[in-house]
């Protein structure tokens, strides 16, 4: 009888302990996993960087087409709403572009620019355009005279920047810039100089 009573204490111990085990052996054993948001990348805050690039393009009322390569910095302030990214940024660029022909040489020795952007990052991808007021040099020389204006004009662009670290980032972009028209005694012209710009560039936000 004593033996019955046992076996069965027994029997209805084990199947008490049996779940929370194999709960354990299962838990152990299973996933975790917890519902959290991904951390996303910020592009909100100011910002200072550098770029290099080419520019090409044509002179108003001359066959002249000055190109070469650019480069300079730039610096901006970007907000930030979801995906959604609005800043301010100006560059100041030297230039190596020019061109004779015939008589005339026409140059660009430097440029700059202050521009809205507005764009949609996908966590540390950025698509934007951007637009704005353009100035720069425009310097004609000519049978050992040399004639410089200072143009200002508009530019409009779009391109695409990348995070690779929290604060830093790598862009490519196109600008065309129109700088306007002005008149040059030693061509006896209305003179301007519009170009496209491909360059790319890295920033750093503070």
């Amino acid at each position: 009888m004593k033996r019955s009573v046992f076996g069965a204490l027994a029997l209805t111990a084990a199947c008490w302990t049996m779940p929370a085990g194999a709960a354990d052996f299962y838990g152990s054993r299973a996933p975790y996993t917890v519902n959290q948001p991904l951390n996303a990348y910020s592009w909100a805050g100011p910002y200072l960087g550098g770029n290099l690039g080419y520019a090409w393009g044509s002179v108003a009322n001359n066959p002249t087409k000055p190109s070469g390569f650019v480069g300079g910095v730039q610096a901006g302030y970007n907000w930030q709403n979801g995906g959604f990214v609005f800043g301010l940024e100006g560059d100041i660029q030297a230039t190596g572009a020019e061109e004779t022909f015939a008589p005339w040489k026409f140059s660009n020795p430097w440029f700059g620019t202050v521009r809205g952007r507005a764009g949609y990052a996908f966590n540390n991808i950025m698509f934007f355009g951007t637009g704005g007021l353009a100035f720069g040099e425009l310097r004609a020389t000519t049978f050992g005279l040399s004639e410089s204006h200072t143009n200002a004009g508009w530019t409009l662009g779009a391109g695409a920047e990348m995070g690779f670290a929290p604060n830093w980032s790598a862009k490519i972009e196109y600008l065309y810039v129109d700088l306007a028209n002005s008149n040059f005694v030693i061509t006896g012209a209305s003179n301007g100089y519009r170009f496209g710009v491909v360059r790319a560039g890295v920033n750093y936000r503070f």
